[in-house]
């Protein structure tokens, strides 16, 4: 079956500028806000639970959560941002794979975090994709997304140095929110920030647990 267009164009562009995005983009995570968001999923979901990051790429913000006592592993749709994460990270568990097409089993996880991964999605795939994170969580488990804010495509043409081809979509937060509430999720939390260094848009975050 010929797969989509978008997931083939996200795909090719994250494995050209895997090695790039790897370099230019510090372990650390930027700024102090979002480190402070992710500081705050961790002690909600609690020590050695397990979580997964879908959209992992290098694996940057799958080791922070690591750092901060979680169990994750990550799940990325580019084969290159996968080989980047185990060679960087060799203690952690990373697979290739889509946010579209989950495989953990049903309640298996009592985390889930989506880190700018949605951004690429057709739109109209969000209320299914909540679906699948609702059914690969526990009862109470939680979720965490980060988006760019406002309700536009952009179509990028480079990126990192490199030819690429592939869109990224602006949310509403609380066009996500609805969407997340409908998939049986609780919205707890959202926060948008205004632009940091090199953004161009305000930021979204959305704290939800499963009801």
């Amino acid at each position: 079956m010929t797969e989509p267009a978008w997931l083939f164009e996200t795909r090719a562009a994250y494995d050209a500028v895997a090695e790039d995005y790897a370099r230019l983009l510090p372990d650390v995570v930027e700024p102090a806000l979002d480190r402070a968001l992710l500081a705050a999923y961790a002690e909600m979901v609690g020590p050695g639970r397990a979580v997964l990051e879908v959209g992992c790429g290098t694996g940057r913000v799958t080791a922070h959560l690591h750092r901060l006592g979680l169990d994750i592993s990550g799940v990325d749709l580019s084969p290159g941002m996968v080989a980047v994460a185990r060679r960087t990270y060799p203690d952690l568990r990373f697979e290739v794979g889509s946010l579209t097409e989950l495989t953990a089993p049903d309640e298996s996880l009592a985390g889930l975090v989506s880190w700018y991964s949605l951004i690429h999605l057709p739109p109209e795939l969000l209320p299914e994709v909540f679906a699948g994170f609702h059914r690969v969580l526990v009862p109470g488990g939680h979720l965490l997304l980060a988006v760019k804010a406002g309700d536009r495509l952009d179509r990028r043409e480079q990126a990192y140095g490199h030819p690429v081809g592939y869109d990224v979509y602006w949310l509403s937060p609380q066009r996500l929110a609805a969407q997340l509430a409908a998939a049986g999720f609780a919205v707890t939390a959202t926060t948008v920030r205004a632009p940091a260094d090199g953004e161009r848009q305000s930021q979204a975050f959305l704290l939800a647990h499963c009801d």
